[in-house]
């Protein structure tokens, strides 16, 4: 695989399209996705009620494994794939990998912030992509990081506005009694998945033996 094709894929992204592929996604499985974000949920939930000072043992630990499961499944969905909900857990299978990823990329981004903060933001953009670099394209952790931030910055500021996006829609998420989460979180996960499949499917596709590839 000639990972450097990433950075001649075209750099135009369409946000709206994203998201209107990934509500076809959700629809698909409203249920189990809904349902293993509540799972997620209840888990943090109970953490932080009778475990706070473990709680940053559940984000570094536990957290990453968790959402991969959203993008293993939303790639399993676009491969036109049956999926079960025990399909969601899969994320457990690239534990080290994701943990690191977001380790490092935590680590990082604060530095950055504690900085001069726009270092921070940049990073914090730029590594969207990260663990998804790190399970379909079977990067080590640093050169996943490395390939999400060379691939985002080519449309950084789109970026910036999605994540900006996010943070409205998952707010509004909040706002619903907190159970609003259980839609907007899982299409957060869904949007990046598509975007990510657009920009890498041509140079990932030709990898056949990958853990797990794009259409």
């Amino acid at each position: 695989m000639n990972v450097d094709r990433l950075l001649t894929v075209p750099v135009a992204i369409d946000i709206k399209a994203a998201f209107v592929r990934a509500w076809e996604l959700y629809k698909m499985h409203p249920f189990f996705f809904s349902m293993y974000m509540l799972l997620i949920l209840s888990i943090q939930g109970m953490v932080v009620i009778y475990a706070q000072e473990f709680m940053i043992v559940y984000s570094t630990l536990l957290a990453p494994p968790f959402y991969a499961g959203f993008y293993l499944v939303a790639n399993k969905m676009s491969r036109g794939e049956s999926v079960v909900y025990p399909d969601f857990f899969a994320g457990f299978r690239f534990w080290i990998p994701s943990v690191i990823i977001s380790l490092l990329s935590q680590v990082l981004i604060a530095l950055g912030l504690v900085a001069l903060i726009l270092p921070g933001i940049y990073l914090g953009v730029g590594y969207l992509f990260a663990i998804q670099m790190g399970i379909f394209g079977g990067m080590d952790p640093w050169s996943a990081m490395e390939w999400s931030r060379k691939l985002i910055t080519r449309n950084w500021w789109q970026f910036l506005v999605l994540v900006l996006i996010f943070l409205v829609l998952n707010a509004a998420g909040i706002l619903l009694a907190g159970i609003g989460l259980v839609l907007t979180l899982p299409l957060t996960f869904l949007v990046l998945y598509v975007l990510f499949e657009d920009l890498t499917r041509e140079v990932f596709s030709e990898e056949e033996e990958l853990p797990s590839t794009h259409a």
